[in-house]
Formats: structure tokens, C-alpha cells, sequence
């Protein structure tokens, strides 16, 4: 079997709850050993959030740090603060989340890190980039809110609205992922880490670029491809309307359910097709439908003659039918929908795992295949199960260890 691509890189994981976590989870499924650093007796906050198996370590915890090693440490004891500077120095990258100034107070500064280390990479997740909210903490919502993506989700009549996907907090992790794995690349020809940097804000307007694009071609009249009749001077909500060049609606489908919708593009070599199915082929020819020019102003009516036809089949029977004709669509799959999908777990993208203490759950597996680079994927650690472990690999004796755990510094 061919290693993995991150063999032999070790990582400080210094994260919690969310956006860390998804960055290092993906590094520790590409091979890297993650070691994340958690409080004694409490741990990662999300080991307890959320719980549904009294006792047993939360699935927001377990979804989130597959495939890593845990350790206890109190960084604020002497002896604790001096475990971490031992892994700073055998380390090859430390990540963390921690609100703004909390790591600097501790005396763990970016100085401080290549004075132990000077190939080590620093990689840090803030809400804000340096600007009049550096200081401010930011969650999942309020990045979405504050990235530009809230202001230009929902409805154009409706609050503006955040997306179930983790935009903000997984979103933001992929972004530092990029940043670390180039930072690695870097230091092959310099010898020399360095810091990284991801705000969470930043992330989310990265992945809401395009509506920066409408912002800027809306001061030159209003967006024809929007189904919005009247234009402000800010990109509007514009419901399930892609934005770009092709129209898209979700459209009902039998029988009827809250998630019994497909969603249909139309692109111009679409038409013909999609009328044939609607049983409405005098509209093919028609010069009041014919092109995408005519069609444009009436693109609601569109997806109403479309959907008539939708709402007689169900989802799955829509998605075969648009797909034999090279209609782009997609049914609206719901999490149990998913969560069911047998072909997912065939291909390790929905992987169960056992658990000691909460017996088997489902875990999210790596969504980058590398083909040279095969994931295992397993459970999430139980807190400082690796204490002992990596405390060993450190040098430290039984009679050490047991002295650090009485102190309360592991």
C-alpha cells in the first residue's frame, strides 16, 4: 500500500469547536499526526454540546476530529506550559482558534513559536482580519452574516438568511488547509515556517464572490437573470434564482412532501426538450418563447409550465427523465435522504465507526481523493487518551507523568 501524503508531518492541533477542528481533521486524514491539545477534565467544548448518548462524547466532537490523538494539558501550569513548548519544537505545525490575544497572553506569541521552532508553521483561525473588528469574536452565523452571504440569501420579500452549509466555520478550515499545505510547500525551498492566517469573514466572502461581481454590475442597471422586479443599490435576495447566466427554480414534485422539490436549469439548448416532456411542444416555435431573449421576462411562467409537469412524478422519476435529455437538475435531498444512500457508504464518503462509549455512529469521510494517498478513516479520540502516550514519546518517565497529573499541569 503507498503511504499517505502527509506521512511524517506532525501538528500541534490547539483548536476547538468548529473551524480549527474541520482544518485538521482533513490533515489528519491525509496522513498528518494530529495532536490536539484539550483542558483536563473538560476538553474541546463540543465534546458536550449537543449530547444525545448520556456520557458519551457529543457527535459534533466525534464529526470533527476523527483521526487524531488526544492530550490533556494545562497551559497555564509551569510544567504544562513546558509540554507544549516540547511539542512546539518536535512539531511541524500549530494550529489554533482561540479568540483574539488569548495565546499571546499565555506567552505563546509567534515569536515565542520560532524561537523554539523556526521551521514551525503557525496557523491561526480569527473571525476578523486586521480592520476596526480585529479584536471582535465571531461565530458560524455571524461570519455569514458580516462575509456578505446573509444579505443575499432567501427571498426578496423574506429576512436575509443563513445557510444550513458551515460556510463560516468549516468553510474558513478548507480556506486555512490551502494556506497550510502551501506554507509546507514554502519552507521545502526556504527552510523557514511561517505564519497563516484565515479570518472567518474573509472565508465567507470568498465563497459569496459572485454576488461581489452583481454588486459591481448592478451600478450599471438592473440584473435581467434575477427575478427580482425592482433593484435597490445592494444585491438582492433572490430565493432559489442562481445569479448567473442559466435560470434555476426548485420545482414541486409528487408526492407532495416538504422536500419533494427538483431543481431545473434552463439553458437555451434546454428548451425543446424540456417542452417535449411538458407535452407543451407548440411553445418550441412559438416566437413569444422560442428564444432565451423572449424568455427571459417571463422566466417564473417558464418554471410554472415546467413544473406542472414536475409535480405528476416524484423526484427521483424527474431527475431520470431531465437527465436522458441532458436537462441539468437536481432533487432536494434531505439529510435523511442522504444519511440513507447505500452508494455513499459504498464509497467511503458516509463511513460508521464504533465508539467505546456512544457504540457506532456516522461519520462524514474525506471529500479529496487522492490516489496515491488512501484514507483510514477512524473514531475520534476519547479525552487524553494519548496523554500517557505521546508523554512517553516526549521522554518523560511513569514517575514524571504521574507526578505532572498530580499537579494537575496533564
Amino acid at each position: 500500500m503507498s503511504g499517505k501524503a502527509l506521512d511524517g508531518v506532525r501538528i500541534l492541533d490547539m483548536t476547538h469547536v468548529q473551524a480549527g477542528p474541520t482544518g485538521t481533521q482533513l490533515l489528519a486524514w491525509m496522513g498528518a499526526d494530529v495532536i490536539k491539545v484539550e483542558l483536563p477534565g473538560r476538553g474541546d467544548i463540543t465534546r458536550g454540546q449537543l449530547q444525545d448518548v448520556k456520557g458519551a462524547d457529543s457527535l459534533y466532537f466525534t464529526m470533527l476530529n476523527s483521526n487524531k490523538r488526544s492530550i490533556t494539558i494545562n497551559m497555564k501550569q509551569p510544567k504544562g506550559k513546558a509540554v507544549i513548548e516540547e511539542l512546539v519544537r518536535r512539531s511541524d505545525i500549530v494550529v489554533e482558534n482561540f479568540g483574539p490575544g488569548v495565546l499571546d497572553r499565555a506567552g505563546f506569541t509567534w515569536e515565542r513559536f520560532q524561537e523554539l521552532n523556526p521551521r514551525i508553521i503557525y496557523a491561526s483561525v480569527k473571525g476578523f482580519g486586521p480592520g476596526p473588528f480585529v479584536d471582535c469574536k465571531a461565530y458560524e452565523n455571524v461570519a455569514q452574516c458580516m462575509g456578505g452571504a446573509a444579505s443575499t440569501t432567501g427571498w426578496e420579500d423574506g429576512p436575509p438568511t443563513v445557510t444550513g452549509a458551515q460556510i463560516g466555520d468549516s468553510g474558513t478550515g478548507v480556506h486555512m488547509v490551502a494556506g497550510i499545505l502551501a506554507a509546507l510547500y514554502q519552507r521545502e525551498r526556504t527552510g523557514k515556517g511561517q505564519r497563516v492566517e484565515v479570518a472567518m469573514t474573509d472565508a465567507v466572502l470568498n465563497l459569496t464572490r459572485v454576488k461581489m461581481r452583481d454588486q459591481q454590475r448592478l451600478a450599471r442597471g438592473p440584473l435581467p437573470e434575477y427575478p427580482n422586479k425592482e433593484f435597490g443599490e445592494a444585491v438582492p435576495r433572490a430565493g432559489n434564482a442562481s445569479g448567473g447566466g442559466q435560470p434555476g427554480a426548485a420545482l414541486k414534485t409528487a408526492p407532495g412532501g416538504p422536500n419533494d422539490y427538483v431543481y431545473v436549469i434552463i439553458q437555451p439548448p434546454c428548451w425543446e426538450p424540456l417542452m417535449k416532456l411538458c407535452g407543451r411542444e407548440e411553445l418550441i416555435t412559438d416566437p413569444a418563447w422560442a428564444t432565451p431573449a423572449a424568455r427571459l421576462p417571463k422566466i417564473p411562467e417558464c418554471f410554472a409550465i415546467i413544473e406542472e409537469w414536475t409535480k405528476t412524478l416524484t423526484k427521483m422519476e424527474v431527475m431520470a427523465a431531465l437527465n436522458e435529455v441532458d436537462v441539468p437538475c437536481g432533487p432536494i435531498l434531505s439529510m435523511k435522504d442522504i444519511y440513507e444512500d447505500e452508494s455513499l457508504y459504498a464509497r467511503d464518503f458516509l463511513v460508521r465507526l464504533d465508539h467505546p462509549t456512544r457504540g457506532e455512529y456516522v461519520q462524514v469521510g474525506m471529500p479529496i481523493n487522492l490516489s496515491d494517498s488512501p484514507v483510514e478513516h477512524k473514531r475520534a479520540p476519547l479525552l487524553g487518551e494519548h496523554t500517557d502516550e505521546v508523554l512517553k514519546w516526549l521522554g518523560h518517565s511513569e514517575a514524571e507523568i504521574a507526578a505532572m497529573k498530580q499537579e494537575g499541569a496533564v
